[in-house]
């Protein structure tokens, strides 16, 4: 089977509602699907169990269950495919989620449960992990987890909530210099850049961008656009 994965730049889109946006997406990709198993761990602020309860009561045509709420969260994510679950991984912190990931033994489930099929759905953190690593994530450092290699449904990185806005007076340095200094390091590597609002599909073997504006590709020295609805398989090897 073939993976069938999802990946939202972000949980909102300008003023809009928490998940509001993603609606459109979530539907077009479980199609009649309503079981989703959570992954709250990015969440660092707010306990887990207040972040399933936030989506579900965002997500109330979904029937949704907390994977740190499971008596095995290994057997949980071998066996949601069975049960007709979609596995769904919430943004927040990338580091705190790939730590608890690592540290409950869960990266190797969940890159077989993918690659058998099991619809996969990640927002921000949760999308940053599809990456090879989590090292273009916007995140601070707040923990170290085992390892920043990542779930690697692809070969290339993700950077979900990009702009290169800079405010007036700011001094710091600007996100498209921040990934230029991963492009000098890795310059073979691909960074697939989308903002807000939009969102990676991989599946049947398609990798496409979705959404209204313009997202970018950084390979090396060079920065290209990638307009709606591009098929963008040449960054799958």
């Amino acid at each position: 089977m073939s993976a069938h994965v999802l990946m939202l730049s972000s949980s909102r889109k300008g003023s809009e509602n928490y998940l509001e946006h993603a609606l459109t997406y979530l539907y077009a990709h479980l199609g009649e699907a309503r079981k989703l198993l959570f992954v709250s761990f990015a969440g660092v602020s707010v306990s887990w169990d207040d972040y399933t309860a936030k989506v579900a009561d965002a997500l109330p045509d979904f029937e949704v269950a907390g994977l740190h709420q499971q008596a095995d969260p290994v057997a949980a994510i071998q066996q949601a495919q069975a049960k007709g679950q979609a596995i769904v991984v919430g943004g927040g912190n990338t580091f705190n989620l790939l730590h608890n990931l690592y540290a409950q033994q869960l990266t190797e489930p969940l890159k077989q449960a993918i690659a058998n099929g099991t619809p996969y759905i990640g927002w921000s953190a949760g999308s940053n992990i599809c990456g090879r690593t989590i090292c273009t994530t916007n995140d601070m450092p707040v923990i170290q987890p085992a390892s920043f290699d990542a779930l690697a449904v692809l070969p290339c990185q993700l950077n979900p909530h990009y702009n290169n806005y800079t405010p007036p007076g700011h001094n710091g340095e600007t996100r498209d210099e921040r990934l230029n200094e991963f492009c000098i390091l890795n310059p073979h590597t691909p960074i697939l850049a989308i903002p807000e609002g939009s969102a990676l599909s991989y599946c049947h073997g398609e990798l496409k961008y979705l959404g209204d504006d313009e997202g970018y590709v950084f390979v090396g020295q060079t920065k290209q656009a990638i307009q709606p609805t591009a098929v963008l398989n040449q960054y799958l090897t």
